[in-house]
Formats: C-alpha cells, sequence, structure tokens
C-alpha cells in the first residue's frame, strides 16, 4: 500500500490546537498499526516564520505548492473569518480539489474553502459562533451549524477545534478501516466514533449529578446488547430513572438522542463485522440490531455514503493493495 500524503495549512497568529490535531493523528507513527501510515507536510504561505499564539514562532521549508500536492488538504482554521483569503491559498484550494484531492476544514477554516468555491451547493458546518457569519457571506453554501463534521465526499468540514479530532478519526476509519481507528483513539484515549451528525453544542459537557453516572452506565450496557431491541423505557431502567427524566439527562450529557445514538453504535459495528468476517450483510445486520438488512443498508449509506457490501469489497481491495 502507497504512503498516503497529508499537507496541513500553518498561517501566521494560529493556536498550535487545530494544527496540532492533523499533526497528532496523520503524523506519529503508530508502532501497533501494522501498515503504511499518512506522509505529513505542514506547509506556510510565505517562507517567513509565522508567529504562533503563546510568543513561538513556526518555519517550514514546505510552501503553497506542497500543500496543494497533498492526498488531503487541510486548512485548521484562518486567522480572521471576517478577512479575506488569500488569492494565493484560494488557487492552491482550487487546484488541488481539480486534482482530486480530498479538501477538509476544521473550524473556521471552512471559509477559505468558501472563498475558494469549494462549498457552493454542498452542506457545510463551522464553529456554532461563526454558522450565521458563513451563511451571510457564501448563501449559496448549505450551512448546517449542528453536526460536529460533514461529510460531502471530496470535501469535509467540522465544527469548533475539538470537533477536528472527530473528523480526523472519521478520516482514519474510511481510510483504514475501523479496527485501526478504535487502534488509534485506544493511543490517543478518546472516544473512537462520534457521528457527525451529533450536536456541536452540549448544553452540559460536565456530568452535573449522579444522574448522568447513571446514562454512562446505560451506554455500556447497551453497548454489550446492541443485537437486541433497546428502546428508552430499556435504558431508563438500566440507569434507574423515568423514562422523561432519562431522556433529558441523555441528550444533556451526550449531545444528541438515545436513537440517534443507538443508530450510530450499531453502524459502528457493522463496520467491524464488515472487515474482520465474511459473514453476509443479513446476518450483520441482524447482530448490530437493525431489523432488517434494509434498515442497515440505509443507515450505513446515510452516514457513510456507501453500502455495506462496496466498503467490504473497497476495504478488502484496499488491504490487498
Amino acid at each position: 500500500m502507497s504512503q498516503p500524503t497529508v499537507s496541513v495549512l500553518a498561517y501566521d497568529g494560529m493556536t498550535a490546537f487545530e494544527a496540532g490535531i492533523v499533526i497528532e493523528v496523520f503524523g506519529l507513527v503508530w508502532p501497533d498499526i501494522d501498515q503504511p501510515w499518512y506522509e505529513l507536510k505542514v506547509c506556510t504561505e510565505t517562507p517567513d516564520p509565522i508567529r504562533v499564539i503563546g510568543g513561538a514562532t513556526l518555519s517550514s521549508p514546505h510552501g503553497l505548492e506542497e500543500f496543494a500536492a497533498a492526498d488531503t488538504v487541510v486548512v485548521p482554521s484562518v486567522a480572521d473569518p471576517h478577512s479575506e483569503t488569500s488569492p494565493g491559498l484560494i488557487e492552491a484550494l482550487r487546484h488541488a480539489h481539480a486534482r482530486g484531492a480530498r479538501i477538509v476544514s476544521i473550524c473556521s477554516g471552512a471559509f477559505a474553502l468558501a472563498a475558494a468555491g469549494l462549498l457552493n451547493g454542498q452542506r457545510a458546518t463551522t464553529h456554532w459562533r461563526y454558522a450565521d457569519l458563513l451563511r451571510e457571506r457564501y448563501p449559496e453554501i448549505l450551512v448546517d451549524p449542528e453536526p460536529l463534521y460533514t461529510d460531502e465526499g471530496q470535501v469535509l468540514t467540522s465544527a469548533g477545534c475539538a470537533a477536528g479530532l472527530d473528523l480526523a478519526m472519521h478520516l482514519v476509519r474510511k481510510d483504514h478501516g475501523a479496527a485501526v481507528a478504535n487502534a488509534v483513539a485506544r493511543r490517543l484515549v478518546i472516544q473512537p466514533y462520534r457521528a457527525g451528525g451529533q450536536a456541536q453544542y452540549i448544553e452540559s459537557p460536565v456530568p452535573p449529578d449522579p444522574d448522568d453516572a447513571s446514562v454512562a452506565r446505560s451506554l455500556g450496557w447497551a453497548l454489550e446488547h446492541l443485537a437486541e431491541p433497546i428502546g428508552v423505557p430499556d435504558l431508563a431502567r438500566q440507569a434507574g430513572l423515568s423514562p422523561r427524566t432519562y431522556l433529558r439527562h441523555f441528550v444533556k450529557a451526550t449531545g444528541t438522542t438515545p436513537g440517534k445514538w443507538l443508530i450510530a453504535q450499531r453502524v459502528q459495528a457493522a463496520l467491524t463485522m464488515l472487515e474482520t468476517g465474511d459473514a453476509p450483510v443479513e446476518e450483520i445486520a441482524v447482530a448490530a440490531g437493525f431489523a432488517t438488512p434494509v434498515t442497515l443498508r440505509h443507515h450505513f449509506g446515510k452516514q457513510l455514503h456507501t453500502s455495506p457490501s462496496a466498503y467490504r469489497r473497497t476495504f478488502r481491495e484496499r488491504q490487498r493493495s
């Protein structure tokens, strides 16, 4: 398998966090992953050192030419969403897109992709603080302020900074499969899968009372019983709460609904079974807890833009190459 290339743009006045996400996921060598990883290049628009918040400076031998030449091109954010994107960066993004590169933005980086015209007519997201501004400046874009990230095939966008980590793991999962993504998540000590449709803003990210620990306990139970029919009353019973109270605490703690969460976990379970075994899709649907193979195919296609059979075929071909 050839080593895919990833480029990330660094700019004057940036924080190190968004670019650090890309460097951590795509730049580190993972000893327990026995397959070629990515070749990462940190790029800048000019050869001059750039200033990073906190007083540090950063310089790179890689410029916009190397930035546009990568298989996956990442704009982690922009210095000011209200300002115009430089003509050089716009040209680099358009060139990368024209040659078929995968274009990715994190947080306010969506404004650079928008300026290059790469989001016109497509669904895209950004940090919830900037969603209205993005919609106002670029009315051709279908701006969705809700999800953690969007995947339109060649162009992907994510919400605020930390959502870039979810999008990075989504890309690893697409490129290398669920087992490898899970291994990377364990090394990073993060949740291996948060569906892009999960809300980016959670009312209370820190559990405010013991009821949220009960919710967490019910999620562990659900993961052990995915093959069974599971409803809110079943989850509430495991948490020792009434269904109404459970639902309120679930949404507050996770930013999504029990139904959406269960679908995401069942798709993830199906992914692993497709990668590691030869069971027919009909059996996988039952084992993952979907009522019918049609239901599995529907939700699988909605989240991954492909069918279970096509995913397995592509994954096997990628493993052989």
